[in-house]
């Protein structure tokens, strides 16, 4: 009869002595029950029972006397010690997927998959078509949201590209400027300035306007340019996408700022240019630093590279 595989081990050593030792399925189903927040989920996830999983956390809590997670129900969250080991888990994945992106590019880039946050889908579209053709075998996910929530996902490693609108100098990331768009102010047709192709910043003075929500890159750009002419509006309402902001300009609610790029033509809304005023937001593409020489993320970014000097 043949012996059982024994577990996968992590061991590290300190002047001769074992001082740590971890099996690698333990970490890889705290991982998956993290990420998913909660064991059924995680068992799902990783197409193994729910007992096991149950099981390899418990004897990870057991053996150095920590508590990883706080129960309730079917539910879980993660606890200060679980916040840290996650942290640390999220890498390792990454780490096992990059191998992985090793072997397959060996063989010929024949699978993969590359996770794309972006504030909108306008220029990323464009990337993708691009990147699509020239790598027709990889799998490709797109999650929308605003600049602070793209962010975040990046540096969680949720996400393995951002193409944002608005970066901060961070030492952790590589930013890649791909275009800079100016920002278009737009009523609705039945607004007076409906039949104007142009508008003077100061003619915004108590004008009542429809606002996106505090993490959004044009609230930030508009708010600023407002500052700056020392220009006084009447906000009426926030809300937390463009299309919503659409909607609520076509009813006449108030008027909308956005992206020149982004605005859509409808039959209800008209576009006005701001002719004295430098308002624009600009479009990023971004990477962790660590991770710039991953073979997937360099794929893309040289796609960027290029579609940036047309």
């Amino acid at each position: 009869m043949e012996k059982p595989a024994k577990a996968k081990t992590v061991t590290l050593e300190t002047q001769g002595s074992l001082f740590l030792q971890i099996s690698y399925t333990q970490l890889r189903s705290f991982h998956a029950v993290a990420r998913a927040g909660g064991f059924t989920a995680a068992s799902k996830v990783l197409h193994v029972g729910q007992p096991t999983i149950t099981g390899q956390v418990r004897a990870l809590e057991d053996y150095y006397g920590v508590e990883l997670f706080h129960r309730r129900g079917r539910r879980v969250e993660l606890t200060e010690t679980g916040k840290e080991l996650y942290a640390v888990t999220q890498r390792m994945e990454v780490l096992e997927n990059e191998a992985q992106e090793i072997l397959h590019y060996a063989g010929g880039f024949q699978a993969g998959h590359l996770r794309i946050g972006a504030v909108g889908p306008y220029h990323v579209t464009e990337m993708l078509a691009v990147f699509h053709e020239r790598y027709p075998q990889l799998k490709i996910t797109v999650t929308v949201g605003n600049s602070q929530e793209i962010l975040e996902s990046l540096l969680n490693f949720e996400v393995d590209v951002a193409v944002l609108s608005q970066t901060d100098e961070d030492p952790r990331l590589l930013s890649i400027p791909f275009c800079q768009e100016p920002l278009v102010v737009f009523v609705n047709s039945a607004h007076p300035w409906a039949e104007r192709k142009t508008l003077r910043i100061e003619e915004l003075e108590g004008q009542s306007v429809i606002m996106r929500e505090p993490g959004s890159t044009t609230r930030r750009a508009f708010e600023k340019a407002l500052k700056q002419a020392k220009i006084k509006i009447q906000p009426v309402m926030e809300i937390g996408s463009r299309e919503a902001v659409w909607l609520a300009v076509a009813r006449g609610l108030g008027i909308g700022v956005v992206s020149d790029y982004e605005f859509l033509e409808h039959p209800e809304l008209r576009k006005l240019q701001l002719v004295n005023a430098d308002v624009h937001t600009e479009a990023y593409v971004v990477c962790l630093r660590e991770r710039r020489d991953s073979r997937m993320i360099h794929a893309f970014l040289e796609i960027v590279e290029e579609l940036s000097k047309l």
